[in-house]
């Protein structure tokens, strides 16, 4: 929690199992029916939406990312700025632990790119290559 600014509902990463920094990370996101997004994703057949699994993948890669760049506490956040290859091959149901591997593929001072794997049981649930930007949060 120290390294993301998200907090619940949009906390989707509950541990970080290993983190080489300037390489990759192993992450965990315990997925539970309290999730408020099962009520309607779907009645009788709870399934984790893709996107939410692309935006946990994202949050893992700002933890390296943060970790990686000395940002812990420098009020710099880390913004998704593309998607790219999707994949999704698995449903991720209630009481699945969700492993999220992220590793770098490029990176920059200000734009890093990562690619992105989401796991359940060493099944592939989802694959994604993203790209997000290092900048200083909006004026309020």
């Amino acid at each position: 929690m120290a390294a993301l600014p998200h907090r619940y509902p949009m906390l989707l990463v509950d541990r970080v199992e290993s983190l080489v920094a300037d390489e990759r990370i192993v992450a965990i996101k315990a997925v539970t029916i309290n999730e408020g997004f099962f009520q309607g994703h779907f009645p009788g057949r709870p399934i984790m939406p893709g996107v939410l699994i692309v935006e946990a993948l994202a949050q893992a890669a700002g933890v390296l990312a943060v970790e990686s760049l000395g940002l812990a506490g420098s009020g710099k956040l880390v913004y998704f700025m593309a998607i790219e290859g999707a994949k999704f091959r698995l449903p991720v149901e209630p009481g699945c632990l969700l492993k999220l591997e992220v590793e770098f593929v490029q990176k920059r001072a200000s734009v890093c790119k990562f690619a992105g794997r989401a796991t359940v049981d060493g099944k592939l649930a989802a694959e994604a290559n993203f790209t997000a930007m290092i900048a200083d949060p909006p004026a309020a």
